[in-house]
């Protein structure tokens, strides 16, 4: 293997190095809002990519919007005796008030 025989000096590195530039990186702006962005990846800020939803900032809206699923018989259940707790409570503090007036 090679080795070198003496130690490079600080110019020589130097110049060898000067060629090692950042470079900025492209950007383009969001066809939807505008938002300056990385190109190819989806907008941070709305969740596009080409125009087209792609994260899950506009699905939630989508699922928000979609019907509930059927309800199984358990759930029916479960809501009535709901329903029916309510109603007495409702009738207990009836009774309570009017005996309280009397």
């Amino acid at each position: 293997m090679a080795v070198p025989k003496k130690r490079t000096g600080h110019s020589a590195q130097g110049h060898r190095r000067s060629n090692w530039k950042a470079t900025k990186p492209e950007t383009t702006k969001c066809p939807n809002c505008g938002e300056t962005v990385l190109t190819h990846t989806v907008c941070t800020a709305c969740g596009t990519y080409k125009g087209q939803p792609v994260s899950l900032k506009d699905r939630v809206e989508e699922v928000a919007e979609k019907p509930a699923k059927k309800s199984t018989k358990k759930a029916e259940k479960a809501v009535e005796e709901v329903k029916a707790e309510e109603t007495t409570e409702e009738v207990v503090e009836e009774v309570k008030e009017e005996t309280s007036e009397e």
